[in-house]
């Protein structure tokens, strides 16, 4: 179950941040409503996982990595935005650095 709501909370957050793109400056009621209920989704699924036991660290390290590379990836297929070598080396470091929070915890 935490698994599950840690997913629900990475999902709405990625949903609130295109569609944050797509409000353009909060100008478009449609993506302005799901930013505010995606944001508040996320961070209602995300306290959900942390009640459940998961360390914070962690949680808000992969919520944050799969996220950016989410957001990232998207925005490349669907938004016309680039992605450049150093940004994928970059999603790639974040990528390394939720791994060294997990494999840490472990010991």
């Amino acid at each position: 179950m935490t698994l599950l709501f840690l997913a629900l909370a990475i999902a709405s957050e990625v949903t609130a941040t295109v569609s944050l793109k797509l409000s353009e400056g909060f100008t478009k009621p449609v993506p302005s409503t799901i930013v505010v209920i995606g944001y508040g989704a996320a961070f209602y699924c995300l306290s959900q996982a942390l009640k459940r036991g998961m360390p914070v660290g962690v949680a808000y390290g992969i919520w944050a990595a799969v996220g950016v590379v989410a957001v990232a990836v998207i925005g490349a297929l669907f938004l016309n935005e680039k992605l450049t070598l150093i940004q994928v080396g970059g999603i790639g470091l974040v990528i390394a650095g939720v791994l060294a929070l997990e494999l840490g915890g472990s010991h």
